[in-house]
Protein backbone atom coordinates (compact mmCIF):
# COMPACT_ATOMS: atom_id res chain seq x y z
CA UNK A 1 0.00 0.00 0.00
CA UNK A 2 1.12 3.29 -1.14
CA UNK A 3 1.94 5.81 2.19
CA UNK A 4 -0.21 9.00 1.69
CA UNK A 5 0.99 12.30 3.60
CA UNK A 6 0.11 14.70 1.18
CA UNK A 7 -1.75 14.75 -2.55
CA UNK A 8 -2.22 18.18 -5.05
CA UNK A 9 -5.07 16.93 -7.55
CA UNK A 10 -8.24 17.62 -9.71
CA UNK A 11 -11.58 17.07 -7.84
CA UNK A 12 -14.32 15.32 -9.24
CA UNK A 13 -17.74 15.98 -7.87
CA UNK A 14 -20.68 13.48 -8.00
CA UNK A 15 -23.24 15.12 -5.80
CA UNK A 16 -25.77 12.41 -5.30
CA UNK A 17 -26.48 11.23 -1.91
CA UNK A 18 -27.06 8.18 -1.04
CA UNK A 19 -23.99 6.37 -3.16
CA UNK A 20 -24.08 3.22 -2.04
CA UNK A 21 -21.46 0.43 -2.37
CA UNK A 22 -23.02 -1.79 -4.71
CA UNK A 23 -23.43 1.63 -7.35
CA UNK A 24 -19.45 1.95 -6.54
CA UNK A 25 -18.85 -2.00 -7.42
CA UNK A 26 -21.69 -3.99 -8.55
CA UNK A 27 -22.58 -7.12 -7.44
CA UNK A 28 -21.48 -9.24 -9.94
CA UNK A 29 -17.87 -7.86 -9.70
CA UNK A 30 -17.33 -9.60 -6.01
CA UNK A 31 -16.97 -13.10 -7.75
CA UNK A 32 -13.46 -11.98 -8.44
CA UNK A 33 -10.53 -13.52 -6.12
CA UNK A 34 -8.00 -10.95 -5.95
CA UNK A 35 -8.65 -7.26 -6.58
CA UNK A 36 -7.56 -7.18 -10.32
CA UNK A 37 -9.38 -5.45 -13.28
CA UNK A 38 -11.38 -3.22 -10.43
CA UNK A 39 -10.77 -0.34 -12.51
CA UNK A 40 -13.42 -1.16 -14.82
CA UNK A 41 -16.03 -2.21 -12.25
CA UNK A 42 -16.04 1.08 -10.15
CA UNK A 43 -19.31 2.83 -11.10
CA UNK A 44 -19.86 0.55 -13.84
CA UNK A 45 -23.70 0.47 -14.27
CA UNK A 46 -23.23 4.41 -14.22
CA UNK A 47 -20.41 4.21 -16.97
CA UNK A 48 -21.60 1.85 -19.17
CA UNK A 49 -25.11 1.01 -20.77
CA UNK A 50 -26.74 -2.66 -20.80
CA UNK A 51 -24.64 -3.20 -24.36
CA UNK A 52 -21.77 -2.07 -22.56
CA UNK A 53 -21.37 1.38 -24.68
CA UNK A 54 -20.10 4.32 -22.85
CA UNK A 55 -23.07 6.60 -21.04
CA UNK A 56 -22.82 9.63 -22.54
CA UNK A 57 -22.37 12.75 -20.70
CA UNK A 58 -21.58 10.70 -17.18
CA UNK A 59 -18.70 12.56 -15.70
CA UNK A 60 -16.49 9.16 -14.60
CA UNK A 61 -16.24 9.00 -18.52
CA UNK A 62 -14.56 12.34 -19.10
CA UNK A 63 -10.85 11.93 -19.73
CA UNK A 64 -10.56 14.14 -16.74
CA UNK A 65 -11.83 11.67 -14.40
CA UNK A 66 -8.96 9.62 -14.76
CA UNK A 67 -6.61 12.55 -13.41
CA UNK A 68 -8.95 13.41 -10.54
CA UNK A 69 -7.10 11.68 -7.62
CA UNK A 70 -9.92 13.51 -5.51
CA UNK A 71 -13.49 12.53 -5.44
CA UNK A 72 -16.24 14.65 -3.65
CA UNK A 73 -19.14 13.07 -3.21
CA UNK A 74 -22.54 13.33 -2.09
CA UNK A 75 -24.47 13.11 1.01
CA UNK A 76 -24.26 9.71 2.99
CA UNK A 77 -21.74 8.32 0.54
CA UNK A 78 -20.61 4.37 0.75
CA UNK A 79 -23.46 3.23 2.33
CA UNK A 80 -24.91 -0.10 1.99
CA UNK A 81 -22.95 -3.31 2.41
CA UNK A 82 -18.91 -3.72 3.49
CA UNK A 83 -17.44 -5.06 0.58
CA UNK A 84 -13.74 -4.28 0.21
CA UNK A 85 -14.36 -4.16 -3.07
CA UNK A 86 -15.75 -0.59 -3.40
CA UNK A 87 -12.74 1.18 -2.01
CA UNK A 88 -10.59 -1.07 -3.84
CA UNK A 89 -12.37 -0.50 -7.04
CA UNK A 90 -12.05 3.42 -6.18
CA UNK A 91 -8.30 3.38 -6.01
CA UNK A 92 -7.68 1.24 -8.95
CA UNK A 93 -10.20 3.86 -10.99
CA UNK A 94 -7.33 6.77 -10.06
CA UNK A 95 -9.09 8.14 -6.57
CA UNK A 96 -6.65 8.65 -3.12
CA UNK A 97 -9.42 10.53 -1.42
CA UNK A 98 -13.58 10.64 -0.87
CA UNK A 99 -14.71 13.47 0.69
CA UNK A 100 -17.91 13.78 2.06
CA UNK A 101 -20.16 15.63 4.64
CA UNK A 102 -21.17 11.86 5.96
CA UNK A 103 -18.98 8.59 5.18
CA UNK A 104 -20.90 5.06 6.26
CA UNK A 105 -18.68 4.04 8.92
CA UNK A 106 -17.66 0.20 7.32
CA UNK A 107 -17.24 2.08 4.06
CA UNK A 108 -14.81 4.75 5.95
CA UNK A 109 -12.72 1.93 7.43
CA UNK A 110 -12.55 -0.11 4.73
CA UNK A 111 -11.30 2.55 2.58
CA UNK A 112 -8.63 3.51 5.03
CA UNK A 113 -7.27 -0.38 5.15
CA UNK A 114 -6.72 -0.13 1.39
CA UNK A 115 -5.09 3.27 0.88
CA UNK A 116 -8.04 5.69 0.08
CA UNK A 117 -7.74 8.67 2.53
CA UNK A 118 -11.89 9.17 3.60
CA UNK A 119 -12.87 12.79 4.76
CA UNK A 120 -15.64 13.92 6.58
CA UNK A 121 -16.61 17.47 6.20
CA UNK A 122 -18.89 19.91 7.87
CA UNK A 123 -21.74 20.52 5.64
CA UNK A 124 -21.26 23.99 4.86
CA UNK A 125 -17.82 23.40 3.98
CA UNK A 126 -18.99 20.36 1.80
CA UNK A 127 -21.17 22.73 0.07
CA UNK A 128 -18.35 24.62 -0.94
CA UNK A 129 -16.40 21.86 -2.10
CA UNK A 130 -19.43 20.66 -4.36
CA UNK A 131 -18.64 23.56 -5.88
CA UNK A 132 -15.35 22.71 -6.86
CA UNK A 133 -15.36 19.97 -10.04
CA UNK A 134 -12.63 20.36 -11.60
CA UNK A 135 -10.79 22.83 -9.57
CA UNK A 136 -7.07 21.63 -7.74
CA UNK A 137 -6.82 21.54 -4.68
CA UNK A 138 -4.59 20.04 -1.47
CA UNK A 139 -4.54 17.68 0.66
CA UNK A 140 -2.75 16.94 3.35
CA UNK A 141 -2.62 14.42 5.90
CA UNK A 142 0.20 15.83 8.20
CA UNK A 143 -1.36 18.52 9.27
CA UNK A 144 -5.23 17.17 8.01
CA UNK A 145 -6.19 20.19 5.84
CA UNK A 146 -7.57 20.58 2.58
CA UNK A 147 -6.00 23.60 0.56
CA UNK A 148 -8.49 25.64 -1.56
CA UNK A 149 -7.79 27.25 -4.51
CA UNK A 150 -8.53 30.83 -3.45
CA UNK A 151 -5.60 29.51 -0.22
CA UNK A 152 -8.11 29.05 1.92
CA UNK A 153 -8.50 25.92 4.67
CA UNK A 154 -10.79 23.01 5.62
CA UNK A 155 -9.49 21.20 8.43
CA UNK A 156 -10.41 17.65 8.71
CA UNK A 157 -9.61 14.50 11.64
CA UNK A 158 -8.90 11.11 10.44
CA UNK A 159 -9.22 8.72 13.40
CA UNK A 160 -5.37 8.39 14.88
CA UNK A 161 -5.19 4.92 13.88
CA UNK A 162 -5.92 4.98 10.20
CA UNK A 163 -3.72 8.75 9.81
CA UNK A 164 -0.56 6.67 11.59
CA UNK A 165 -1.48 3.33 9.04
CA UNK A 166 -2.06 5.94 6.16
CA UNK A 167 0.86 8.19 6.21
CA UNK A 168 3.10 5.02 6.84
CA UNK A 169 1.33 2.84 3.79
CA UNK A 170 0.54 0.02 6.48
CA UNK A 171 -2.98 -1.92 6.47
CA UNK A 172 -3.90 -3.44 9.99
CA UNK A 173 -1.81 -7.11 9.14
CA UNK A 174 1.21 -4.33 8.24
CA UNK A 175 0.82 -3.00 11.54
CA UNK A 176 0.92 -6.26 13.49
CA UNK A 177 3.67 -7.48 11.97
CA UNK A 178 5.58 -4.57 12.56
CA UNK A 179 4.63 -4.46 16.49
CA UNK A 180 5.69 -8.70 16.26
CA UNK A 181 8.76 -7.92 18.78
CA UNK A 182 6.62 -6.32 21.41
CA UNK A 183 3.39 -8.33 20.96
CA UNK A 184 6.25 -11.40 21.62
CA UNK A 185 7.86 -10.22 24.38
CA UNK A 186 4.43 -9.20 25.82
CA UNK A 187 3.34 -12.61 25.98
CA UNK A 188 6.80 -13.53 26.83
CA UNK A 189 5.73 -11.36 30.21
CA UNK A 190 2.56 -12.95 30.42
Amino acid sequence: MEAFTKLTGRVLVLSQDNIDTDQIVPARFLTRTDFDGLAEAAFHDWRFDGQGRPVEGCPLNTPRAAQSPVLVGGRNFGCGSSREHAPRALLAFGFRVVISSEIADIFRNNAANVGLLPIVVTPEEHWQLLELDGAELTVDLVNEAITLPGGEFIRFRVDDFARHCLLRGMDRLDFLLAEEAAISAYEARQ
